[in-house]
């Protein structure tokens, strides 16, 4: 039986073209050739290369996690360093644009109406001003505001207008309490603060309707306490009142002194005013919220 042809490797020369090898002629078979393995030893230059890598690598990111630096923590320098920044950069609303933002939600226009010799039409009496403070429509006013009038209409800040009537009044200190017969559906209450720690030169704000123009807001400080006002009729003498300089015309009647917080601690009431002319000369007096608060049968203090 033949035998299939086995070959190996050679490395004699080429022959040329057409020349071949003769068979192997022995009897017994060609062993199978070995496959080389791949080896190295600790002289082979590779396993050097390959150790400076590793080592290399390794240094690296060693140093790395050395020259990282701390996560350092927060001082107060560094707080006051951004808050320095901060209002060198931006320009901030003043205290008595807060104030006035704060209260503004609360204000509302008074105008009280007479009818007419006719009888057929309403005729505007007078403009005033109040404050919501309690949300179903309750505003605290001046009583000469609306005294006499046979008609009461409110206009709140966002621009509802309402009829409105009489429900309590504080005669003694020129008070009367509202009740609107439509409100708006998100009215906001003002804030009432007590005046117990009220001091002479504690900044504060008037609004109002000065003159029937507003709302407008005008800021001063507390210039007194306890002080007496009798009205230019001299019918009528109030005592306990805060003196204050934030200008006040007629038109500010009713409407809330309020501290920068926006909180009300005072009813304007009235304006020292030697002349007949009815303008600001600088004394204002308004009286504390505390005996505002009671004609309506409250007190939060």
């Amino acid at each position: 039986m033949r035998r299939p042809a086995l070959y190996s490797r050679s490395s004699s020369p080429a022959r040329p073209l057409g020349q071949t090898d003769a068979p192997v002629t022995s009897g017994a078979p060609a062993a199978a050739p070995k496959r080389r393995r791949f080896r190295l030893s600790a002289s082979d230059p590779r396993v050097l290369w390959a150790a400076i890598a590793v080592l290399a690598i390794t240094l690296m990111v060693g140093m790395t996690l050395v020259l990282r630096p701390a996560e350092r923590k927060l001082t107060q320098e560094d707080i006051d360093a951004a808050v320095l920044k901060t209002l060198e950069t931006n320009t901030l609303p003043s205290a008595s644009a807060k104030a006035y933002e704060m209260i503004a939600p609360s204000v509302v226009r008074v105008v009280s109406y007479e009818k007419s010799d006719n009888g057929r039409e309403d005729v505007e009496r007078g403009v005033g001003t109040g404050v919501v403070i309690v949300d179903k429509g309750i505003i605290l006013t001046n009583l000469h505001v609306v005294q006499g009038a046979d008609v009461i209409k409110v206009i709140f800040s966002d621009g509802l207008e309402s009829t409105a009537y009489v429900k309590n009044v504080q005669a003694e200190d020129d008070l009367a309490v509202l009740q609107a017969n439509k409100i708006p559906d998100d009215l906001i209450a003002a804030t009432m603060r007590s005046t117990h720690d009220l001091q002479p030169g504690d900044q504060v704000v008037a609004v109002g309707y000065p003159f029937g123009i507003g709302p407008s807001a005008s800021s001063g400080i507390v210039s007194g306490l306890k002080r007496s006002f009798r009205s230019p009729e001299g019918k009528q003498e109030m005592t306990n009142l805060i003196q204050f300089d934030a200008a006040a015309n007629p038109g500010n009647s009713g409407g809330p002194l309020v501290t920068m917080e926006g909180q009300v601690v005072g009813i304007v009431t009235a304006i020292l005013n030697p002349g007949h002319a009815r303008t600001f000369i600088g004394i204002g007096f308004a009286v504390p919220i505390e005996n505002a608060a009671g004609a309506v049968g409250l007190h939060p203090f």
